[in-house]
């Protein structure tokens, strides 16, 4: 009993190491995914004095269009759909962060407000730096400003290539082109379901159209064997004809 005892106790001690460990900057995964990696342990180490780990409920917003940002967000786990507010009224998705990413970076580093809103699609956690914090990183270190550049240029691309797609492609392709986007990013279930659940609603405003048309456009691709849903959930059943109705122009 005593022994059982003494491996439960070390199994929780090794956990609770591995939680702080993992939560100090410098020894976190997710900044290889993002400008962060360009920092030297003593910059980490001031970040990780200076930022505030926040835990973020599924439809939170972490921030709104127009707001005035008072720092970073970078993700740690968890999903978000950055959208803005089309000129009818009508919310536009632009994109959707994961694991890695970081959010807010162009309007600090632009001295700007928001340009869009970010709202949380699953529960989430983001570590929030302080405006202050990265200017004194912007300012003492080239290499992590040319990492920031990089991936500003590269959202920016991504940005130019939906313009086209929105302009070039039918409502239909953009929806087996979301569907396999979906796939590739955040992967299938073991049951095959696709592993980031959109709401109905949401899948519209991505492909920018009305929730309306994008359920009558599911039940087509349900009724050529494309797809299988239950409930909110989606499976892919013919990975080729999606493929090729994305790719068809």
């Amino acid at each position: 009993m005593f022994i059982e005892q003494h491996i439960e106790l070390r199994i929780i001690f090794v956990k609770v190491r591995y939680i702080i460990m993992s939560s100090k900057c410098e020894n976190c995964v997710v900044r290889q995914y993002n400008a962060l990696k360009a920092l030297s342990t003593e910059d980490l180490t001031a970040i990780n004095r200076a930022k505030e780990l926040v835990s973020i409920s599924k439809g939170e917003k972490i921030f709104k269009e127009g707001q005035r940002l008072s720092g970073i967000y970078c993700v740690r786990n968890g999903a978000s759909k950055l959208s803005k507010v089309t000129a009818s009224g009508r919310d536009q998705i632009v994109k959707i962060a994961t694991k890695g990413e970081l959010l807010g970076q162009r309007s600090v580093v632009c001295d700007e407000n928001a340009n869009l809103s970010a709202t949380a699609l699953e529960d989430m956690e983001v570590c929030f730096i302080p405006k202050s914090t990265i200017e004194t990183r912007i300012k003492d270190n080239p290499e992590f400003v040319r990492k920031l550049l990089k991936t500003m240029a590269t959202e920016l691309r991504v940005a130019d290539d939906m313009i086209v797609d929105l302009s070039q492609k039918t409502v239909k392709q953009r929806l087996a082109q979301s569907i396999l986007y979906l796939k590739d990013q955040f992967g299938e279930e073991e049951d095959g379901n696709l592993a980031l659940t959109l709401s109905r609603e949401d899948l519209a405003a991505a492909i920018g159209t009305a929730t309306e048309s994008c359920i009558r456009l599911l039940s087509d691709f349900k009724k050529k064997g494309f797809i299988s849903t239950k409930g909110k959930n989606i499976k892919i059943e013919n990975l080729a004809a999606l493929e090729r109705l994305a790719s068809d122009i």
